[in-house]
C-alpha cells in the first residue's frame, strides 16, 4: 500500500478566527485495495502528519467519511496507524468510474484541527462477467449471406480496468465465428458473425457456448448459451430513431411514471417487420427502478427513485424484430434533486461538563451538518437558540465550533438546554433540530458569606461551661465540596488568655459555646473573630467579628468600708450632747461590686436602742439626729443599719453602730456593756474596761494639752460635726467616689485617736470641719509629737493617726 502526501497547502479560504485557531493543512492521499480485511494497515496518520503518537488520544481522533455515517477506516491510538474497520466494495461506492475516490476527515481537537483523507480505492478482480441472459435466441434465415452480423448483448463486469471483461471465447463450430464492436458512445457489443451458410435441411437448429473472460488474476469468467433457430430469410434489422436517449426524471417518481419511450422501425413487412424491446444490459439496481414495455418501448418507474441513491443510470435497450434480427440503443436517465431530506445535525465532539472559570470564546464542541441533497438544495444554515451564552462559529466546510460566548456562573445556572436548528435553502426549506444537554461544572470561586456582617452575643455572668452563646451562619452558593462551609474561632487574646479557653465554636453548624464561666466583674466584653472556610481546593474563607457581652448578674452583696461589717470590730461614735435635730452623726459607707441597678444601694436602720432618735438616709447613709438630744435619752445607744442592693432577688450586709451621747470619754461610766452582742466573751468585755481606764488617764494629759492651745486661741470650739473619713486603704480596687451613692465625700475629715492591742473595739474622737463648726483653718490638729510631749514616759500602746 502507497501513500502520498500531496498538496500542502490548498486553494481553500482559511478564516482565522479569535475563538479557535486553525491550521492550514495539505490532503493525505492513500491508496488502498478494495475487499482487505479488517484492521489491514493503510498508513500511519501520526508519521504522515508529524503528530505526537501520545497525542492522538488527548486529541481525540478520529475519521469520519462524508456523507456516509459508516466507519470504514479507523485509527489506532496506540500506534497511530490508518486501519481498515469496515469491508470496503469498490463497486459499491463508484461503480463503473474507473477512478474510484473515497474522502474522509481527520479531525483532531484541542485545538481544533481539520484535515481530508483521499482513500484510493484499488479494484480487485472479485466480480466473474455475467450475461444479461442464460440463453439468447437468434432465429436466422437459410438465406442469409456468409458474413452476416448477428448483435449479441456483452457481458457486464463490475469490475473495471483488466479486470473487467477483456475477451469472448465461442465455442467451434462450422458456422459462426464471434466479433468484438465498438460503438459510437464507447460501449462494446458482441456480434455473431455467420463464416458459412446455414442449411435449414442439413440443421434445423444448433446450441453454441459464448465465454466471456476477464482480464483479472485470478481470471474470471461467465457464460451463455446461444440458440440459434434456421428459418427462411429475414433482410432488415430494426433501426433506433436516435442511438442515444436522454430523459430526466425527479426524484420520488411515482410508479408507472413514464421515463421515455424508444422507438424502432424495421422495413421487412408482416412477422419480419414486427418489433418487440427488451433491457440487453441493465444493472441489477436499475432492473429495480425501471421496467420496458416489450411492444411500446416506453419506460417506466417501477422503483423508489432516490437522488441520493443514484444521480444517473444508464440502461441498453435492444429492438428485435420477428425473426431474429436486433439493434441496441443507449438510453441515459438523469435524477433530478429534489428537496426531500432535512439536514442532519451529528455532535461530533463535546465538552461536557463545562467548567464555570472558562473564559469567553472557548471551544466547548463541534457540529457537523450534512444534507443528502445537492446545490441550493444542500445549502444549510446553522443557528442557536437566544439568550444562551453560546454560539456557533462556522468553522470548514460543514463543520461549525460551539464556543461561549459569556461568563459562565454555575451559581446563576447550572444547567443550560441549547437547541441547534438547521435550515437548508431549499424550496421549501427543510429544518431540523436537536438538542444539547450542558452541564456547567463547579469551580471554587466563591468564598462563604456570613449572612450578618458582625454578631452579637449576650450571657449573663456565671453561665454554665459549654453554654451557646449565639449561632453565625456563612453560606457558600458553590457545590459540593467547595460549597461545605467549616467554622473555627481565628487565634487571638483575652486579657492575656488564649480566645480558645473563652469560646468554641461547632466547625459544622457555627454555634459557639462559652468553654468558662464569664464574671461581670472581671471582663464586661471580648470581641472573637470567626473563620467560615469551604472545602475547595485552594479553600477560600471569610471571617466576621462576634462580640461577647457579659451582663451583670446580682450576685455580690453589699461590701460594707465603714463601719466594719457585725462581728468584726467594735466602733463607737461620740455624739455631743449639744447635738441638734437634723446633725451629721455618723456615716455607713458601703460599695458594690455588680453594676447597674444592681449597685444601687439603699440604707435603712432595722434595729435601735430609741427608734425615734436618729435616722439614716436612704441612699446617703447619712446617721442623723431626728430632734435634739435631750438628758433623758440613753448615753449608749446602739444601731443596726442593714445596706440593701437594688438587685432581683436583692442582697444585703448588715452592720452594728454604737454611738456614745457624752462630750468627753470621763463621763462614760462603763462601756462594758455597749455591745448587744451576747457573744462576746468575757476576755473582751475586760479588755474594754482596761481600755477605758487606759483612755481616761490619757484624756488628762489631753485635757491639759488642749487646755494650753485652747488657751493661745482667741475662739476656741470643740463642737461634733460628725463627718466621717475613711482611708483609700478601706477601698478595694476598681471603685471610684461618687457623690451621694455611698462612698466618701471630701467634704469630710476625720482626727482618730486609736489603740493597739484591742481586736473587737476601737475608740475614737472626732471632729468637725463644716459650716455648722469651727473653721478649716481652726481645726484642731494633733501629731504624735504632741502626745510624746505630755506622755514621753508611756510605754507604746497608744497610736495615733489622722484618717
Amino acid at each position: 500500500m502507497m501513500m502520498h502526501l500531496r498538496s500542502v497547502f490548498q486553494s481553500y479560504g482559511f478564516v482565522f478566527f479569535f475563538v479557535v485557531v486553525r491550521y492550514a493543512h495539505g490532503d493525505l492521499s492513500y491508496s488502498v485495495q478494495e475487499e482487505l480485511k479488517r484492521g489491514s494497515v493503510i498508513g500511519n496518520i501520526a508519521k504522515d502528519l508529524g503528530l505526537e503518537v501520545g497525542r492522538l488520544s488527548a486529541r481525540k481522533a478520529r475519521v469520519d467519511m462524508e456523507e456516509n455515517e459508516i466507519e470504514y477506516i479507523g485509527i489506532n491510538l496506540r500506534s497511530g496507524d490508518l486501519v481498515v474497520a469496515e469491508r470496503i466494495d469498490r463497486e459499491e461506492h463508484c461503480g463503473e468510474k474507473p477512478s474510484c475516490v473515497l474522502k474522509f476527515e481527520l479531525l483532531l481537537e484541542n485545538p481544533l484541527e481539520l484535515h481530508r483523507l483521499s482513500l484510493q480505492v484499488q479494484d480487485v478482480n472479485d466480480n466473474a462477467p455475467i450475461f444479461p441472459k442464460d440463453v439468447i435466441k437468434l432465429e436466422i434465415r437459410e438465406s442469409a449471406d456468409k458474413g452476416a452480423r448477428y448483435r449479441i448483448n456483452a457481458a457486464q463486469d463490475e469490475d473495471i480496468g483488466k479486470n473487467s471483461v477483456e475477451s469472448y471465447i465461442l465455442e467451434q463450430n462450422p458456422h459462426f465465428v464471434f466479433s468484438i464492436q465498438t460503438t459510437s458512445a464507447g460501449s462494446r457489443y458482441g456480434e455473431l458473425v455467420l463464416d458459412k451458410e446455414l442449411d435449414r435441411e442439413e440443421q434445423q437448429e444448433m446450441k453454441l457456448l459464448l465465454t466471456a473472460v476477464d482480464g483479472g488474476s485470478p481470471q474470471r469468467s461467465g457464460t451463455v448459451v446461444i440458440h440459434v433457430i434456421v428459418l427462411d430469410a429475414n433482410d432488415n434489422a430494426p433501426v433506433f430513431t436516435e442511438a442515444v436517449y436522454t430523459a430526466t426524471l425527479p426524484e420520488n417518481s411515482p410508479m408507472k411514471t413514464a421515463v421515455i419511450t424508444v422507438r424502432a422501425s424495421d422495413a421487412d413487412e408482416g412477422v419480419n417487420g414486427e418489433v418487440t424491446y427488451e433491457f440487453s444490459r441493465l444493472s441489477d439496481k436499475s432492473q429495480k427502478l425501471f421496467s420496458l414495455d416489450e411492444k411500446t418501448g416506453e419506460i417506466t418507474v417501477s422503483g423508489d427513485i432516490d437522488y441520493e441513491e443514484g444521480r444517473k443510470y444508464e440502461v441498453f435497450v435492444e429492438a428485435k424484430d420477428g425473426y431474429g434480427l436486433s439493434s441496441d440503443a443507449k438510453v441515459i436517465i438523469d435524477i433530478t434533486d429534489v428537496n426531500d431530506n432535512a439536514p442532519v445535525i451529528h455532535l461530533k465532539s463535546l465538552t461536557n461538563p463545562i467548567p464555570e472559570n472558562v473564559s469567553p470564546g472557548t471551544d466547548l464542541g463541534i457540529i457537523n451538518v450534512q444534507d443528502r441533497d445537492s446545490e441550493s438544495n444542500r445549502q444549510v444554515r446553522c443557528s442557536i437558540q437566544q439568550g444562551a451564552p453560546f454560539k456557533l462559529v462556522p468553522s470548514i466546510k460543514n463543520y461549525y465550533s460551539l464556543v461561549t460566548t459569556g461568563q459562565l456562573d454555575r451559581e446563576l445556572v447550572s444547567d443550560y438546554n441549547i437547541t441547534i436548528t438547521a435550515t437548508d435553502e431549499g424550496s421549501p426549506p427543510l429544518s431540523s433540530s436537536k438538542s444539547v444537554q450542558l452541564s456547567v461544572a463547579d469551580i471554587n470561586d466563591n468564598p462563604p458569606v456570613f449572612e450578618d456582617q458582625s454578631y452579637s452575643a449576650h450571657v449573663s455572668e456565671n453561665n454554665k461551661p459549654g453554654s451557646t452563646l449565639c449561632s453565625v451562619t456563612a453560606r457558600d452558593p458553590d457545590w459540593r465540596q467547595n460549597g461545605t462551609v467549616i467554622y473555627s474561632v481565628l487565634p487571638g487574646e483575652v486579657n492575656g488568655a488564649p480566645v480558645s479557653s473563652y469560646v468554641s465554636v461547632n466547625g459544622d453548624t457555627g454555634v459557639i459555646h462559652a468553654v468558662r464561666s464569664f464574671d461581670y466583674e472581671q471582663l464586661r466584653s471580648f470581641k472573637v473573630q470567626v473563620m467560615a472556610r469551604d472545602n475547595g481546593s485552594p479553600p477560600l474563607s471569610s471571617n466576621v467579628t462576634v462580640s461577647v457581652f457579659v451582663s451583670d448578674v446580682n450576685d455580690n452583696s453589699p461590701q460594707i468600708l465603714y463601719p466594719a461589717p457585725e462581728g468584726n470590730s467594735f466602733m463607737t461614735e461620740l455624739v455631743p450632747k449639744a447635738a441638734h435635730g437634723d446633725s451629721l452623726v455618723s456615716k455607713v459607707i458601703a460599695v458594690d461590686a455588680d453594676s447597674g441597678q444592681n449597685a444601687w444601694l439603699s440604707y435603712e436602720i432595722v434595729k435601735s436602742t430609741d427608734p425615734g432618735l436618729f435616722t439614716i438616709g436612704v441612699h446617703s447613709g447619712e446617721i442623723r439626729t431626728q430632734r435634739d438630744i435631750s438628758e433623758s435619752d440613753s448615753m449608749k445607744q446602739n444601731l443596726i443599719v442593714a445596706v440593701k442592693d437594688n438587685g432581683q432577688p436583692s442582697l444585703s450586709a448588715t452592720c452594728s453602730m454604737y454611738l456614745l451621747i457624752s462630750d468627753n470619754l470621763a463621763e462614760v461610766p462603763e462601756l462594758k456593756d455597749i455591745s448587744y452582742d451576747e457573744k462576746n466573751s468575757k476576755l473582751t468585755s475586760y479588755l474594754i474596761i482596761a481600755l477605758v481606764s487606759v483612755s481616761t488617764f490619757f484624756l488628762t494629759f489631753i485635757i491639759i494639752i488642749l487646755g494650753v492651745r485652747f488657751c493661745r486661741r482667741r475662739k476656741p470650739r470643740l463642737l461634733f460635726d460628725g463627718a466621717v473619713a475613711i482611708p483609700s486603704a478601706y477601698l478595694p480596687p476598681n471603685y471610684a467616689d461618687v457623690d451621694g451613692t455611698g462612698t466618701l465625700r471630701s467634704a469630710y475629715n476625720y482626727d482618730a485617736y486609736l489603740t493597739t492591742g484591742s481586736r473587737t473595739s476601737d475608740f475614737k474622737f472626732v471632729t468637725s470641719y463644716n459650716d455648722n463648726t469651727l473653721p478649716a483653718d481652726q481645726t484642731l490638729r494633733k501629731s504624735p509629737s504632741d502626745f510624746a510631749d505630755v506622755f514621753g514616759d508611756c510605754d507604746g500602746s497608744l497610736e495615733v493617726g489622722t484618717i
